[in-house]
């Protein structure tokens, strides 16, 4: 079992704080503990929480005042590395991690919705954490025509920024049908659940602007350790 590349330490860190603002934790105009105790209870340097924090303050979610401190501010929309990834833990929030279990070059699943003109898929398992805690499986199938080949080690733990980044591609929106189904036969070991064992589930399809479909993927999580979470602007 392979891990994916990590995202740089700041950025893990900034997306940690972006979910547990979204996820309510941090609430609105609520001031951040000092930045080395902050560092501390991080277990990294405070160079690394300064630059972690510029971006937080980037999104518009942190104000940071002189002499004062740093005050969160809440946004309905932020541009965030997992602005897709619906999974939380049932507390909240929780920083996706994951482990690569294959990537193939495959003929596209017949009981797929349609993802692009080529007959070939790139189809990646794997196995998902949220702050440590495994949760999920999933198999995600990127149209084989977006790239020629896909290595374990080529791959993020983001797969939109690795799409963005690395191929090119900008994901501009997702279409998810959520429901129940039985774990897949390849569910490996280090899931804490069978296969056969009915969990929540999650078909999606993902799109480049002008609704162009690139990419397919099925997600299997255990409810009692993860939610789904959709939240959305005011009306």
């Amino acid at each position: 079992m392979a891990t994916t590349s990590a995202l740089p330490k700041f950025v893990q860190v900034s997306e940690m704080l972006i979910r547990e603002i979204a996820a309510g934790h941090l609430l609105d105009g609520a001031r951040l503990p000092p930045e080395r105790e902050m560092a501390e209870d991080l277990g990294i340097a405070v160079g690394t929480l300064r630059k972690a924090l510029a971006d937080v303050e980037s999104k518009g979610l942190l104000e940071r005042v002189q002499g004062s401190g740093n005050y969160v501010r809440h946004r309905e929309e932020v541009d965030s590395v997992y602005a897709f990834f619906r999974l939380e833990l049932k507390r909240g929030g929780g920083l996706p991690t994951a482990q690569v279990l294959s990537v193939d070059l495959l003929p596209k699943p017949a009981d797929a919705r349609p993802f692009g003109d080529h007959a070939m898929g790139h189809r990646i398992r794997r196995l998902r954490s949220l702050g440590g805690t495994v949760i999920a499986v999933e198999e995600i199938w990127l149209d084989g025509g977006a790239c020629d080949v896909i290595g374990p080690n080529d791959l993020l733990e983001s797969l939109y920024l690795f799409y963005r980044d690395r191929l090119g591609l900008v994901i501009a929106a997702a279409e998810d049908r959520i429901g129940v189904a039985a774990l897949p036969d390849w569910t490996p070991d280090a899931f804490h659940l069978q296969a056969g064992t009915m969990t929540g589930y999650i078909e999606r399809n993902s799109y480049l602007a002008g609704r162009v479909p690139v990419e397919f993927s099925r997600t299997w999580f255990d409810a009692d350790r993860a939610q789904y979470i959709s939240r959305m602007g005011k009306g």
